[in-house]
């Protein structure tokens, strides 16, 4: 038996024995089912905006400095068509489910396309910190309330041309008058509203409700160091500090453990893809 197999047999088994199931997911899962964010499927997407500002990603594309509001408008109905109400389910997302349904679990996530609502995940059990490309917010949070872009997205994909949308579809706050945001953390202003403050103390309950006699499984999918102090960080505290815990790390660049948990982590710098195959055939 080679080693890829000794470690993907050896992880598979801590899933089957786990009580609980901590799942951490960021954007190289997302990018692993299929939501790249640069490439061909950039290309295909963006091919004015690529051609009228120079913008070379999707992702660095957010942050360009878009001198109107028409034209900021165009950019976000297009990216979050792309990422969140085109995609549909995605098959990464749909094995990752049925890895994990019969289990206790809970899904803590920076993504932040929606898919795992998307793919059946329940509701109570997932924590998205960094907001959700379907919300919209208040540009400078005069309130907390979140409103839904999906009207607006589908309408501007039809009327955008030149790169930008028509003034009168520009979002506005219904509150203050003032400019509307994507409800996704890039800066203070980011609206942690009801439904978040619900979902981070289910997240923190969950923990807290983990019986330290039980097996209990740490599965990190695509987090690197963008955002570590969210997942990766954590992750590794928590896996120190409690007994009859593993680490399950999937990480194309970053699969390390760090010393101290050298022994309870496995960690795969192989195609996630190809993992989740093998998992999959095996229960």
């Amino acid at each position: 038996m080679d080693k890829f197999t000794l470690r993907l047999d050896n992880a598979i088994k801590a899933i089957d024995e786990a009580d609980f199931i901590v799942i951490g997911a960021g954007a190289g899962f997302s990018a692993a089912a299929g939501l790249e964010y640069s490439g061909k499927r950039f290309d295909d997407n963006f091919q004015d905006f690529i051609e009228k500002y120079g913008v070379e990603d999707m992702y660095s594309a957010t942050f360009y400095p878009y001198k109107t509001q028409e034209e900021k408008w165009a950019h976000w109905a297009r990216h979050v068509y792309v990422n969140r109400y085109s995609v549909g389910k995605t098959k990464l997302y749909g094995q990752l489910l049925e890895l994990v349904k019969d289990k206790e679990y809970f899904v803590l996530t920076t993504n932040v396309e929606h898919q795992f609502w998307i793919n059946g995940f329940e509701d109570e059990r997932i924590f998205a910190t960094q907001g959700d490309y379907g919300l919209m917010q208040c540009e400078k949070t005069c309130h907390d309330k979140l409103y839904s872009n999906e009207d607006l997205v589908f309408e501007a994909i039809e009327k955008t041309e030149d790169c930008m949308i028509p003034s009168d579809l520009v979002p506005v706050c219904p509150v203050c008058g003032g400019n509307m945001e994507i409800n996704v953390r890039k800066d203070n202003f980011f609206v942690e509203d009801e439904k978040w403050h619900e979902m981070s103390k289910n997240y923190y309950d969950f923990l807290q409700g983990i019986d330290e006699s039980k097996n209990l499984v740490f599965l990190e999918l695509g987090v690197g160091f963008n955002t570590p102090a969210i997942i990766r960080y954590p992750f590794e505290q928590m896996t120190y500090n409690n007994p009859n815990t593993t680490l399950i790390r999937l990480n194309r660049d970053y699969p390390q453990a760090i010393p101290e948990n050298r022994d309870k982590t496995i960690g795969f710098d192989e195609d996630i893809s190809e993992v989740f195959d093998y998992w999959l055939s095996r229960i």
